[in-house]
């Protein structure tokens, strides 16, 4: 096989990647909060750690340009290269779902205490728990370390190498709520960490991205962000009889809550199909109306905000138009009829696949069948999207795995449980997938 790695360096990578390394990067990575478009702090922490336990890498906290969404923005990227090979990305990012802070997160977690803490627990303490960690600081740290033992390795052996860590800023999926096509303002474009890593430089030869996941995944689904807006004149809640709906907006939420369910049952049903590697999906993510401090007033406009994700072939403007059509024969003859609506809907990103026999797939391939004894598990309909699409849309063959999680602390699910030998194994795991590369395009 071109990819068969000599044992002399497989093993080299292997002994290169411990534990206490492991969990010391799982640590920089979790030291403080690191929100969208804030995670400069984060990039200096981590890379001026790095520097120190490999010194003889490349380490650089590249800024991402500033903007509202991104004021503090920044990508940490690792580098060694020796002769001229083509270049593996491997990549992760540093911004987590959640930040850390009350005012954001509360409204989703329904919690206002301190997020939780690094910890290990176990008999062995062969569990790491905290925030953040699927999202994505543990397959981050692994990366971090498999790309490092692999570097180190291709090094000291003198084989030419080109390797690439890439932790980039702005890697989960953000929309701006306060704009919209029936505004008149499209919504401006996020640069984003990936994007502005390749900008005016060659692409990547091949590339993996570090996050939990149930197999090898060679393929996404796009996202899209929808917004419904219902309108009317606001009233005070004192003369609620006399309200267009009777009684508000808000009484009669429910009515556009099943039109939106009734949407998606039948969106989903068109788009079904066992065989697909990737799926459908449309959630309900966000309500907005009214004033908290002035609730004695009705209020005039109710936005709900949605998250779908998107298949081969689907039109996110086709799609937009149908949950319009949907919902103004749904509303007719309800009390929200004499109601303003509008629909605006605009892509993220449509879904990409890498080709099932590129090199890159049966890297890593080989690689999981050595680190588990027996071939990666198939998955299909896969409804998560990631920056994978991004650089699949440019070219750049791509697979996604990363290691799995244990179900979270059931007294506080914001504490995400990891097995410290499943991060162990991705790190080898992701350093015998450089190798390979390397292997295969070096002879």
């Amino acid at each position: 096989m071109d990819d068969e790695v000599p044992a002399t360096l497989r093993h080299a990578a292997e002994r290169a990647v411990d534990e206490a390394t492991l969990l010391d990067a799982l640590a920089a990575l979790s030291a403080q909060p690191s929100p969208y478009g804030r995670e400069r702090a984060t990039a200096h922490r981590v890379a001026d750690w790095a520097a120190t336990r490999w010194p003889e890498l490349s380490w650089r906290v590249d800024p991402v340009p500033r903007t509202a969404a991104t004021p503090d923005s920044a990508n940490l990227v690792g580098g060694s290269d020796l002769g001229e090979r083509p270049e593996l990305l491997i990549y992760s990012h540093l911004d987590t779902s959640l930040t850390g802070a009350t005012d954001f997160d509360a409204p989703i977690t329904g919690r206002r205490t301190p997020a939780p803490a690094l910890e290990l627990s176990g008999p062995a303490r062969e569990v790491v728990s905290g925030f953040g960690l699927g999202v994505a600081r543990a397959a981050a740290a692994a990366a971090l370390v498999g790309y490092a033992a692999a570097a180190e390795a291709c090094r000291a052996a003198g084989r030419p190498h080109r390797l690439t860590l890439l932790l980039a800023a702005t890697g989960t999926h953000r929309d701006d709520p306060t704009a919209g096509p029936d505004d008149g303002v499209a919504p401006a474009p996020t640069t984003g960490g990936v994007l502005h890593h390749l900008r005016d430089r060659p692409l990547p030869a091949a590339a993996v991205v570090a996050k939990t996941s149930p197999g090898i995944l060679t393929a996404e689904p796009g996202a899209m962000f929808l917004r419904v807006r219902l309108s009317s004149g606001f009233h005070p809640a004192l003369f609620r009889d006399t309200a267009t709906p009777p009684g508000g907006l808000l009484t009669h939420l429910g009515v556009l809550v099943e039109a939106l369910e009734e949407f998606r049952r039948a969106h989903l049903a068109r788009r079904a199909d066992p065989d697909a590697l990737v799926g459908a999906e449309l959630g309900i993510g966000a309500v907005r109306a009214g004033q908290p401090g002035k609730p004695d007033l009705l209020p005039g406009v109710v936005d709900v905000h949605l998250y779908l994700t998107t298949v081969p072939g689907d039109d996110p403007g086709q799609i937009t138009d149908a949950l319009r059509a949907t919902l103004v024969q749904r509303l007719r003859g309800t009390p929200l009829a004499g109601c303003g609506l509008a629909v605006a809907g605009h892509p993220a990103h449509p879904s990409a696949a890498t080709p099932a026999d590129a090199p890159i797939c049966r890297h890593a391939g080989r690689a999981w069948l050595a680190a588990y004894g027996r071939p990666a598990p198939p998955v299909r309909g896969w409804t998560g999207s990631t920056d994978g699409v991004v650089l699949r849309r440019r070219g750049v063959p791509t697979v996604r795995l990363g290691p799995p999680a244990l179900p979270p602390d059931p007294t506080d699910p914001r504490r995400e449980r990891y097995a410290v030998p499943e991060l162990m194994r991705f790190a080898r795991l992701y350093a015998d997938i450089a190798l390979r590369h390397q292997q295969a395009s070096t002879g």
